[in-house]
């Protein structure tokens, strides 16, 4: 069994590393001429996959954009999810997945469980009813040669009251944050878990591409061998000439997230929308 870590390393090689989101809200289906229907939804998502596949190594799918349509929305996004592995690609499910105990333990199953309708690459989940609340979903993760995506450091103006607060359990360190405590914890199963000379373990996190980590007291040896997951880029206003500099050494374990500015292209523009972003990427001159 190949590891998540080697086949995103492998995947990245290979195509770079920009990750292409899936997000069919109402605003873009309007746009590209659907309606508001599962049936839509499918079509933009398979349109984007087409588009990506041979172009990008991993794709997004937000989870919530399918959901809402309840039952109709869940097997459109299985058959979305379903092509876009089939095409080659690696596939992180953003469903930000959250809770404790055996309930954890079900949605580890249904994002990353081998035969699963929805089985992805890897999963986004919250760690915010404590750390050790996903050590049922690390542990199917390492089992099953999967990855999960750990909110850490968002994007939103909000979430920096609780990522920076220091931590008063026992077990942190004196004056750690909360995203450093989160990141320190939850990633240390890659210590154990990275086989042979992987560059990433299981456990990746969710850093915003707009974020300043130093302000929410994040230390990049925190960090360390996880890969790491960078909305904000595109139409939220980070560039993506400018990763190298935003994440300094942490940058070749970054993938770049990007929706809106691929997306907004419309499905006729969504190759030339990709090539674009990816040559900013490879040549920042080209931007």
């Amino acid at each position: 069994m190949t590891s998540f870590g080697a086949r995103l390393a492998a995947a990245m090689d290979a195509r770079g590393p920009l990750c292409v989101g899936i997000d069919p809200h109402a605003g873009l289906l309007a746009d590209w001429g659907l309606n508001a229907s599962a049936a839509a939804a499918r079509e933009f998502g398979l349109r984007v996959v087409e588009a990506a596949a041979g172009r990008v190594g991993v794709v997004k799918p937000q989870v919530a954009f399918f959901e809402r349509f309840g039952s109709a929305g869940f097997s459109a996004l299985e058959d979305v999810i379903v092509a876009a592995r089939s095409a080659g690609l690696l596939v992180i499910a953003d469903a930000k997945r959250g809770d404790i105990g055996s309930t954890m333990d079900g949605y580890a199953e249904a994002w990353l469980g081998e035969g699963s309708p929805l089985e992805s690459d890897a999963v986004t989940v919250s760690p915010y009813l404590g750390p050790d609340s996903l050590r049922g979903v690390i542990g199917a993760a390492v089992r099953g040669g999967k990855g999960v995506y750990v909110l850490a450091a968002t994007s939103n103006p909000e979430a920096a009251g609780l990522q920076s607060a220091e931590v008063t359990t026992v077990d942190a360190e004196r004056g750690q944050t909360v995203a450093d405590w989160v990141a320190q914890r939850a990633g240390a199963a890659n210590a154990s878990a990275v086989v042979g000379d992987d560059r990433f373990g299981p456990v990746g996190f969710v850093v915003g591409a707009t974020v300043e980590r130093a302000d929410l007291g994040m230390t990049d040896a925190s960090l360390r061998r996880a890969s790491i997951l960078a909305p904000g880029f595109g139409a939220q206003g980070a560039r993506l000439r400018e990763l190298p500099a935003r994440f300094g050494p942490l940058a070749p374990q970054v993938l770049a997230s990007a929706s809106r500015s691929i997306l907004s292209a419309g499905p006729q523009g969504l190759a030339d929308a990709i090539d674009r972003h990816n040559s900013e990427l490879q040549d920042p001159s080209h931007a």
